[in-house]
């Protein structure tokens, strides 16, 4: 579905085995010897969700990437599986992009954790100047996400992100403003949840 020049939703992409098999493979890395934590931004609040970077870790107090998490415990970022490359990868190919993606952005969110509305800018200018998309992949309890224009003025519109669905924001929508206002408890797919995994690819 194109929302806009560069934006597509496409629900319901992973079938319900593939997003229970790709919870359990987050939630081993969450869990794993390099855990996922909350991180503390740039003037000592703490976010609402919990963070794993995969393949290149994002400063939460510099907001630039770097290969070790220096922000937190100084350990490196793990790997980004090939698995994960692909299903983003293709992904933005149906959308008519070339991407290759070399980190990724793992947020969980629970009931009480919200984004504000900002934008993802902290790539390299040549991947943001040729509109490099960002792929979303949303698993377990919804979320009501709004999306808005090039400028934090412009009015936002809400979407459902539902367990499944992947977002791709390229092109003119590259730098779009968004954020979740709201995890929609209880609507995670049997095998998933509780709470909301969200992935979000980037070409660095």
């Amino acid at each position: 579905m194109i929302l806009e020049p560069g934006l597509f939703l496409f629900q319901a992409r992973l079938n319900v085995a593939m997003q229970r098999q790709l919870w359990m493979e987050c939630r081993v890395l969450a869990d794993g010897p390099v855990p996922m934590y909350t991180p503390t931004v740039r003037g000592g609040r703490k976010m609402s969700v919990g963070m794993l970077c995969l393949g290149k870790h994002w400063n939460a107090l510099t907001y630039e990437y770097e290969s070790m998490r220096s922000d937190h415990d100084g350990l490196d970022a793990p790997e980004l599986p090939q698995s994960f490359v692909e299903l983003a990868a293709t992904a933005a190919a149906d959308a008519g992009f070339v991407m290759r993606p070399d980190l990724c952005i793992m947020n969980y969110y629970t009931a009480e954790s919200r984004m504000g509305v900002h934008q993802d800018k902290d790539e390299r200018a040549e991947t943001i100047a040729a509109g490099i998309p960002i792929v979303s992949i949303s698993l377990g309890d919804a979320a009501r996400f709004v999306i808005g224009g090039l400028t934090r003025k412009e009015p936002t519109r809400p979407l459902i992100l539902r367990s499944g669905d992947m977002l791709v924001m390229g092109g003119p929508s590259r730098l779009r403003f968004h954020g979740v206002t709201r995890i929609q408890t209880g609507t995670a797919p049997e095998g998933t949840g509780p709470g909301r995994i969200n992935l979000t690819f980037r070409q660095w």
